[in-house]
């Protein structure tokens, strides 16, 4: 990728020497970081070099009496204008100019402060205009006019309010090995940004099970990205998660891909415990019979901060773990307790953001003696 914001624009802090420079760095470093537990090759699954991003956020400018989009400096001083970016997908690249120019034509940028673009892999697109006002009929009018004119949808936030103009989803394909799998993906909610390597993500933690058989429990399961591609390789899923609109949208993805061996359940790790070893009783849990459940594996994506002891110790009863990690030192954190029970067998990064820091990473363990 060559952006002419290298070195001013925040979004890209590793960029010298190319594309391949900044993955072996990483590479290299994580090595390093996890050479304690796995003394291994770690497989390396790369992004494309540009136009990788399908969600992307900008400030938007004002300077008199026009806008811009802006990042902010790389040095955390202030902000850099762009009027273009590699990092997003072919259909935002274009989109945004565009915009831009239609939001000063129909003066709908007053105190207007963020555009967020979240867009499929075939160009259908929702735009969310981020407003320090409350949006009127005026205002919706207009966003109509533009919305039909560019064919996309547009949601208006402001405090305590939220216009929708059309629909607030995208629905997404994703092609993992020879299956194709289709997501409704709601703005303002979490999606992976970068769909070829989220595609194989998905292959890779599915290809982890190939030895594995009987049932899966998921915790963490988020929208069931990974879900809904596993419950062909298992007889029955049962997947937790606590949030209660990323299990709505779970359900929702689990019959637009007419799949019916999957149980969502909005649970916390500790609540999921407690009601499998019959402490307590959960109305949630009411259909669901656990002892019909033969779980010999168990997959985890956590958020940032990772695990933590109480999961880890939970996760360690199972036979074959699988963890996607977008945070390297708390997996690093939670390897401390999952090795104590499990090996490493197999190790992946995946360059999810390229020309930064941060990588996702993927573990296989299986339990020590097995």
């Amino acid at each position: 990728m060559d952006c002419k914001y290298f070195g001013e624009c925040g979004a890209c802090r590793v960029y010298e020497n190319g594309y391949e420079a900044q993955l072996n760095e990483k590479l290299q470093i994580n090595k390093e970081r996890f050479a304690p537990y796995f003394s291994g090759d770690i497989s390396v699954y790369k992004s494309l070099d540009e136009h990788y991003r399908a969600r992307s956020e900008f400030k938007i400018w004002h300077i008199d009496d026009d806008i811009s989009y802006a990042m902010n400096h790389i040095d955390k001083k202030g902000v850099v204008l762009i009027d273009e970016c590699p990092q997003v997908n072919e259909y935002i690249a274009a989109l945004m100019p565009q915009l831009l120019s239609a939001i000063k034509v129909n003066d709908i940028d007053f105190k207007l402060f963020g555009a967020d673009f979240l867009s499929s892999s075939s160009g259908e697109i929702v735009v969310s205009l981020l407003y320090h006002r409350a949006l009127d009929v005026v205002w919706q009018e207009k966003a109509k006019k533009i919305a039909q004119d560019l064919n996309i949808y547009i949601i208006g936030r402001s405090r305590k309010q939220k216009v929708i103009i059309g629909q607030d989803y995208i629905t997404e394909t994703l092609h993992v090995n020879n299956d194709v799998y289709k997501f409704k993906y709601i703005e303002n909610s979490f999606t992976q940004p970068n769909p070829r390597v989220n595609e194989q993500m998905i292959a890779w933690a599915a290809a982890k099970f190939s030895d594995t058989q009987d049932d899966l429990l998921e915790l963490y399961c988020g929208a069931g990205n990974f879900t809904i591609p596993f419950a062909k390789k298992f007889n029955k899923v049962l997947a937790t998660e606590i949030s209660k609109s990323s299990i709505n949208a779970a359900k929702a993805n689990m019959h637009l891909n007419d799949v019916h061996n999957i149980e969502f359940v909005r649970m916390s790790v500790e609540e999921f415990v407690d009601a499998l070893e019959g402490v307590r009783e959960f109305r949630r849990m009411k259909d669901i019979d656990i002892k019909n459940y033969t779980i010999n594996s168990i997959f985890v994506d956590p958020p940032r901060s990772g695990m933590g002891e109480y999961s880890c110790k939970f996760a360690s009863r199972y036979n074959h773990i699988v963890y996607i990690s977008c945070n390297p030192q708390t997996l690093l954190d939670d390897l401390d307790i999952l090795c104590k029970t499990h090996d490493i067998t197999d190790m992946a990064l995946f360059d999810q953001f390229p020309y930064t820091h941060h990588v996702e990473m993927g573990v296989k363990l299986i339990k020590k003696g097995l």
